[in-house]
């Protein structure tokens, strides 16, 4: 038996997140894993995929709320440069909103916080088998939906939203002002009030006003 085969590479985990708990509890949890390690971390969404590029992870575990960007938008730049890490997305926005959404942007996998880092240690193993990981639930959703026996969803009108306005929206729910949104997405305060007006005419709201209390009662209720 060879030094290699004695001591397998160990699966380099990139952790993007940002909030410093997590990502200290993920590390400690990888770091009691003989085949799991950190290779580095990333709070936002620009210093994620200049690391990814760079210190080329076998998996990327990203957060949707970043300090700066979106984890969504993150997805899908990591894709359009050819990168192949694997993206498990471990967020506490509902998958029922987002799940499909990360998988057509090209993630791997979509676990909420809520159901543990133990299961994302699993789902990282999962991925590098190159298999997808996602809930029981979600996984009979899409099977349903496939088979064309889904109804309507409940909050339909969500689907009818783009990536960007559900951020836009889930950002107005927070509190953040336009000047605050285009600072977080990198984009310009025109574009925010433009996509406000998509927002009030696809979710028939009358003004602002309006659009602000529908945003935090869906924020608060996700």
């Amino acid at each position: 038996m060879t030094k290699a085969s004695m001591f397998p590479k160990k699966i380099r985990v990139l952790l993007v997140e940002d909030h410093p708990i997590v990502r200290r509890g993920f590390n400690l949890m990888l770091a009691m894993e003989p085949d799991l390690m950190v290779c580095g971390e990333a709070d936002n969404g620009p210093e994620a995929l200049q690391k990814i590029l760079t210190l080329k992870p076998d998996v990327a575990v990203v957060d949707l709320s970043l300090k700066s960007g979106s984890g969504l938008e993150l997805i899908k730049h990591v894709r359009a440069q050819g990168s192949p890490v694997r993206i498990l997305v471990f967020t506490m926005r509902s998958e029922t909103l987002y799940a499909e959404r990360t998988l057509r942007a090209g993630a791997n996998g979509y676990l909420t916080k809520d159901e543990g880092t133990e299961k994302a240690v699993a789902a990282i193993r999962l991925l590098m088998q190159g298999k997808p990981y996602f809930s029981e639930a979600l996984s009979a959703a899409m099977l349903t939906r496939l088979a064309g026996r889904a109804s309507a969803p409940a909050g339909t009108s969500f689907a009818s939203l783009s990536d960007r306005e559900l951020e836009v929206l889930e950002l107005i729910g927070d509190g953040r002002t336009s000047r605050e949104i285009a600072d977080q997405l990198h984009i310009s305060i025109k574009t925010i009030e433009s996509h406000r007006e998509h927002l009030k005419t696809k979710l028939g709201l009358r003004n602002a006003s309006e659009l602000a209390n529908y945003a935090c009662h869906w924020a608060n209720n996700q």
